[in-house]
């Protein structure tokens, strides 16, 4: 009966918790917007899902849940610090401490056991998959033929029109006259560098994409599920 109830429970997050961030990521990439609502109603869920573990099958462990708050606070820290770039990131975030702070056990998952809040652990996991994104541009570029250091790792090249159009920045920007690579743009709307881009013949530029790290999150999430703590994995094996 435990063993069942525990299924049911962490089944229920993993549920939750992936249609929400599915949904989030989806507005994200439209809009760039994801709605406070979805944090409330995951946290919500979270606490409600907590106290029915207490009730009915309790924690193995209680002293996980003293880091909820922790996870919190510490989240809040690291978006103050900049480190953490979208409220909604830093948001959903903090609902997922409270939705998923104990290891789930769904049958034989996750593969890889940690010791580990498991809300720090979907943290890491995501923030690995968001280094990737480099490797799959670089990889990406290869097949267009477009190679180029370091931009080739930062983006694609793409017509200055549709770029306009679409959740980039410029990787390149002129200065004194030439054609300089930016990694960042000092100013976002960048709409002025485009034209200044134009008025010199320049039609192609590198752009890199504004991925969203509410996608990251996302896959993690899933992979946290499944895999488990993987930075902890590949420190074990190094050692």
């Amino acid at each position: 009966m435990e063993t069942n109830t525990q299924l049911y429970l962490d089944f229920a997050r993993l549920f939750l918790g992936t249609i929400i961030l599915f949904y989030a990521s989806y507005t994200d990439i439209k809009t760039r917007r994801a709605s406070n609502m979805l944090w409330v109603i995951l946290g919500i869920s979270g606490l409600i899902l907590l106290v029915i573990q207490y009730f009915t099958i309790g924690f193995e462990n209680q002293y996980y849940i003293l880091f909820i708050p922790i996870m919190i606070g510490l989240i809040y820290l690291l978006f103050q610090m900049g480190l953490i770039f979208g409220g909604a990131d830093a948001k959903a975030l903090m609902a997922i401490a409270i939705l998923v702070p104990i290891q789930p056990a769904i049958a034989q998952f996750p593969l890889w056991k940690t010791l580990m809040p498991f809300s720090f652990v979907i943290f890491f996991n995501s923030l690995l998959l968001f280094l990737a994104i480099p490797l799959g541009l670089f990889i990406f570029n290869i097949f267009k033929k477009d190679i180029k250091f370091p931009h080739s790792f930062l983006g694609y090249k793409t017509d200055i029109q549709k770029a306009r159009k679409k959740f980039v920045w410029p990787l390149e920007k002129i200065v004194d006259g030439k054609l300089k690579f930016i990694p960042m743009p000092k100013n976002f709307d960048v709409n002025d560098e485009y034209d200044e881009l134009e008025k010199h013949g320049i039609k192609n530029i590198w752009v890199t994409p504004k991925v969203p790290f509410m996608i990251p999150l996302l896959v993690g999430y899933i992979v946290s599920f499944i895999i488990g703590d993987i930075l902890f994995h590949l420190m074990r094996v190094s050692i």
